[in-house]
Parts: structure tokens; sequence; C-alpha cells
């Protein structure tokens, strides 16, 4: 994401549709992920809570300037690491080893499903 990306503002409403977007794309590579009820959004980043395919429990700011984990449990801020990650991709990468095999699998699946269809 572009440095002057960063601050980007987006009403709750945008913020949510952004979030549902990830959810939506990542759902089946983690046990959950969801928007906190507990944390408060801004205009400029809205928090989920993240269970991975291993049970590990994280808070993750979404903001213009990526994905951040904020926490190591759900609605937890304390731990504002500098890291960020440009896709939720990235970040499962980083914190979830399943993922990458789970991942994988979708893709060797898919490429099987094309090649049958041929």
């Amino acid at each position: 994401m572009r440095d002057d990306d960063a601050d980007r503002v987006l009403d709750a409403e945008q913020w949510r549709l952004e979030a549902q977007a990830v959810i939506n794309d990542v759902k089946k590579h983690v046990q959950d992920l969801r928007v906190s009820e507990r944390l408060t959004s801004t205009n400029q980043m809205i928090y989920l809570n993240l269970i991975t395919l291993e049970g590990l429990r994280f808070c993750v700011e979404l903001s213009a300037a990526g994905f951040a984990i904020i926490g190591n449990r759900h609605d937890d801020t304390s731990n504002a690491r500098n890291e960020r990650f440009e896709t939720p991709y990235g970040l499962l990468n980083f914190v979830s080893p399943q993922y990458r095999n789970s991942f994988g699998n979708a893709l060797l699946d898919k490429l099987k499903e094309l090649g049958n269809n041929q």
C-alpha cells in the first residue's frame, strides 16, 4: 500500500464491507475470523478477531496501511507491532503453518478440477 493511503478515511459501513470481503476470502483457511464487537472501529481502521487453524487467537487491525497483529488474544490491543502485511494471506502465512497447507491444497484441488474439465 502506498504511504499516502495510510490515513485513508472510510466510513464505518465501508470498513465493514472491506472486512467482510477479507473474511469471505480466507474463511476456508481459518477456524474463525470476525469483526470485533468490543473494539470500536474508526474511519481509518477496523478490528478483527482471528482464530488460526492451529487454534491461536489474535486481534488484527485492518487499515489502509494493511494488516497488523495488535494482540495475542481477541479484543486485545496491547501488542501493537510495527510489522504490517499488505494482504491477509501474508499475515496468515506468517502466523499459521497450517494456512499454507490449507491454501496449497485448495489450489491443487482447483487445478485438478480444471484438468478434469478439459
